[in-house]
């Protein structure tokens, strides 16, 4: 605990709370009893057990009925946790967790996490750039990796990675640095603009160190472009959008994306609906976007002085083409007036 805490006064918290609080004891399903402090929820019980356990946890039975993982316990409670191989930690239990254990735990995986994301992302950001060169991060010359690993005080080609991953260093100009002699020496190839042939593929599975910008709702079949953000890793815009217009052309913090044929995630879309208002509107509009296949996650509708009124929906869709099809079923509907894409 005293390691992975992030100073010493963390340390202190964490010791005060799991040895001077009231305590609860609880069961497992075998009977073994369990000691947490007053508060602790069956995210603290999950870890108590194992740290596998919690880290896999997907949700919890008290006293043999289903129960958020947040609920807290009580004495002489079951608790039984359901876990599954692909589950992980989620950084929101940091809200309600009260013991050292469960805390250290989650905090430790989110970070070893982000560091194997932002390693994978800065190879393929890294790769990028070197192909223009004709060569690849495995290929580069190990004494030129070695000197600038110690001119930026770094102790491996990981830690390197990690910066670049989140955007702490430009893969640009760590490609010029380690691109061959010979290209060096002739001067005959250089980066230029980030206009290459073979643009970034987004894969979807970049985790924590690749955000969508909420600016624009980037979605697949758009264009889009990466801005790459200093401590977050890389942001993707569509490219028309403002908030990405002034630096478009910097070869070192922006680098031209496309969409990979393989990403099946889902996307939030927001759109705005001019409307007659008509008794059972809000219901239709849902059934009919969840019958187009998409999942409608808000809903809310503003009146004017006018005869219209205004609806704000907040929907997933896969990729463009879906996103036509539910906005043209939307359309269909003859209280529908007008309907945009915010």
């Amino acid at each position: 605990m005293q390691k992975r805490a992030g100073d010493s006064m963390e340390f202190i918290e964490t010791v005060k709370t799991d040895l001077f609080s009231d305590e609860v004891y609880v069961f497992s399903p075998k009977g073994r009893i369990y000691e947490l402090p007053q508060g602790a929820t069956a995210v603290d019980f999950a870890y108590a057990v194992h740290t596998d356990v919690g880290n896999s946890c997907i949700s919890c039975r008290i006293n043999r009925r289903l129960a958020p993982l947040s609920q807290t316990l009580e004495s002489g409670q079951t608790v039984e946790i359901i876990t599954t191989a692909s589950a992980r930690p989620n950084i929101a239990w940091m809200n309600f967790v009260v013991t050292g254990k469960a805390r250290s735990a989650i905090r430790h995986f989110v970070k070893q996490q982000q560091r194997d994301e932002s390693v994978e992302l800065g190879r393929r950001l890294l790769n990028q750039f070197m192909s223009n060169f004709g060569t690849s991060v495995d290929e580069v010359d190990p004494t030129r990796l070695q000197t600038l690993l110690e001119e930026m005080q770094l102790n491996s080609l990981d830690d390197l990675l990690v910066d670049i991953g989140l955007g702490n260093r430009m893969a640009y100009v760590v490609a010029r640095r380690l691109r061959p002699r010979s290209d060096e020496d002739e001067g005959s190839k250089d980066l230029g603009p980030v206009t290459s042939d073979k643009p970034f593929a987004i894969k979807g599975t970049e985790g924590m160190v690749m955000h969508y910008a909420r600016c624009c709702g980037p979605i697949p079949g758009d264009k889009i472009t990466g801005h790459i953000s200093s401590g977050r890793g890389l942001v993707i815009h569509r490219t028309d959008c403002r908030n990405i217009a002034f630096m478009k052309d910097d070869a070192e913090k922006c680098v031209y994306l496309e969409w990979s044929a393989t990403i099946d995630e889902e996307f939030t879309v927001n759109l705005d609906l001019q409307v007659e208002p008509a008794r059972g509107l809000i219901a239709s509009l849902a059934t009919t976007a969840a019958g187009a296949g998409s999942n409608v996650f808000k809903i809310d509708i503003t009146e004017t002085d006018s005869p219209l009124s205004t609806v704000h929906m907040d929907i997933t869709v896969t990729s463009r083409i879906h996103l036509a099809r539910v906005m043209r079923k939307l359309k269909s509907l003859p209280a529908v007036y007008k309907l945009t894409r915010v």
